[in-house]
């Protein structure tokens, strides 16, 4: 889950009457307690391979202090962000040769992938010319408006 999203949840349970919240998003589960002797909400996060290990984090303010630094950078080159709400898929049906892979070199329009929504089917194509340096969602998964999708550079 991105760090941006976890500071807006933690927020939202701080500034509301809300007294726990909890939030599953792919194969992440995130749960922030508000506790009356605490002064902010409690964050644990609980990874599917390892359910028995739980991470805490200190009150929010310390816990986004300390999460900001490790935000990755922005890759270099042109990122292909998804144009809206959908599920992600890499090819134009099951068995079928993925549009683009790492390292593939595209013109401006190649069809780069397919996003379902409502059940249309969008195909997305490349704004720019390139080669294709890092494809970031995997096929099948749900994309949110504005996630990065590729990285072209």
């Amino acid at each position: 889950m991105d760090l941006r999203k976890l500071k807006t949840l933690i927020d939202l349970v701080a500034e509301s009457d809300i007294a726990e919240l909890e939030v599953t998003e792919g194969e992440s589960k995130v749960r922030i307690v508000k506790s009356s002797n605490m002064p902010q909400g409690q964050m644990m996060m609980m990874q599917p391979q390892a359910m028995h290990q739980q991470y805490a984090a200190a009150p929010a303010p310390a816990a986004v202090a300390v999460a900001e630094p490790i935000v990755a950078a922005e890759p270099a080159g042109y990122i292909v962000k998804s144009p809206m709400v959908g599920t992600f898929y890499r090819t134009s049906a099951p068995g079928s040769p993925a549009f683009v892979e790492i390292g593939s070199t595209i013109r401006e329009g190649d069809t780069l992938c397919i996003i379902e929504a409502m059940k249309l089917l969008n195909e997305i194509d490349a704004e720019v010319s390139g080669v294709v340096t890092k494809i970031l969602v995997e096929s099948g998964q749900p994309v949110e408006f504005g996630q990065p999708l590729f990285v072209i550079g």
